[in-house]
């Protein structure tokens, strides 16, 4: 298995790296000190500087505007955005329109993915349920109405849903099938109300009360919803990546200037033996998270369907973020819960990045089923 990057995927993370240069993590106030929001938008200046960069449009064709590269660039550019913390929906609106891509009708391609593409339309994904436990596919309900669908239910922690003007929500129909409703946000029957992010960011609560989406904003082709679960999981992963290796960093930096008996305690054997096992974590974490977006971009078969590979990221990058940014706290002292400093800022991403999509025992589980339906042999 070759996982050499195509010079197209290194330009793309070369000019995520030039736009996320100036951002600063601590753009913000801290989630420590803030009794609600930390802000009540995502960073639209961001957002148009990484539209100037043709990077909310990697995964699109080049008929609609982008550059037609794949999952694996767009992880290579996530893992950027995750180092300084960058607050915009580029997962959720770069997977969105993907799946539109990938499984949609023309007329809603036509219409949809080239704004998308410009950073001029933003979608984000309903994809944690009614309680962020269960399937996110059963929180609602669509039935076919004379022109198009009517849905009923509860999507919690819907993000930057106050920022988007579109999410997409899975529901179940009566035929105990999947579809994607493109809902907009402020529609008859759409109700948002705020939550709050462990990382200090607003989410929604969306509330769909008989709204009616007409049939061409409906996805009803099978397998959709699982291609863009599996997606978002897997740029989560490259998120908690890129986290996890600015945190190694600043721990590393930290403890190499730390002076305790006169010598740095990055030099002590007990704090290089806890450093290095979070660096094999962050090893292991990248090998898995490049398995499965490679799965995802090259639909190449193997010994599990691609939501084993899937499962295996997620769970190391689930353990994997925690572990290092507790060792990372560990090491720093109590330096490393100043809401000066960046650290706790990182701390409280990594836990939200975590339990995004669901916790590493959840993909345990789903990983435990899938070989149990497909023995290795």
């Amino acid at each position: 298995m070759d996982f050499t990057f195509t010079e197209e995927q290194l330009a793309a993370a070369e000019a995520a790296r030039g736009v996320f240069a100036d951002v600063a993590p601590d753009g913000v106030p801290s989630p420590a000190l803030t009794t609600g929001a930390v802000a009540e938008d995502f960073d639209r200046a961001l957002w148009s500087r990484l539209a100037d960069a043709d990077l909310l449009s990697l995964l699109l064709d080049p008929g609609y505007g982008g550059a037609g590269l794949d999952t694996i660039a767009l992880c290579l550019v996530l893992r950027e955005s995750a180092k300084v913390l960058a607050r915009v929906p580029l997962l959720e609106s770069s997977a969105a329109a993907a799946a539109v891509q990938a499984y949609g009708g023309e007329e809603l391609r036509a219409g949809l993915l080239s704004g998308a593409g410009r950073g001029e339309l933003v979608l984000t994904v309903a994809a944690h349920g009614r309680t962020g436990h269960d399937p996110a596919e059963l929180a609602v309900t669509a039935r076919r109405d004379v022109d198009g669908w009517v849905l009923d239910g509860v999507q919690t922690a819907v993000p930057w849903a106050y920022g988007a003007d579109l999410v997409v929500v899975p529901a179940h129909t009566g035929a105990d099938r999947t579809v994607l409703a493109l809902v907009p946000l402020g529609h008859d029957g759409v109700v948002l109300a705020e939550q709050v992010s462990t990382s200090g960011e607003r989410l929604g609560e969306l509330r769909l009360r008989s709204a009616r989406i007409a049939a061409g904003d409906v996805i009803d082709t099978d397998g959709a919803w699982e291609w863009l679960r599996a997606l978002l999981a897997t740029g989560t992963c490259a998120l908690a990546l890129g986290l996890g290796e600015r945190v190694l960093r600043m721990t590393s930096d930290y403890t190499g200037k730390r002076e305790q008996f006169g010598h740095p305690i990055a030099t002590f054997q007990a704090v290089a033996v806890q450093a290095a096992d979070r660096y094999i974590d962050l090893r292991a974490m990248e090998a898995t998270l490049w398995q499965a977006a490679w799965r995802i971009a090259s639909g190449a078969p193997g010994a599990l369907p691609v939501a084993g590979d899937v499962a295996v990221a997620k769970i190391w990058a689930a353990d994997g973020v925690r572990r290092v940014v507790q060792t990372a706290q560990h090491l720093h002292g109590g330096f490393g819960a100043d809401t000066g400093y960046p650290l706790h800022r990182y701390h409280a991403w990594a836990k939200q990045l975590e339990l995004s999509l669901g916790p590493a025992a959840a993909y345990e589980e789903t990983l435990g089923d899938l070989l149990a339906a497909h023995p290795l042999g």
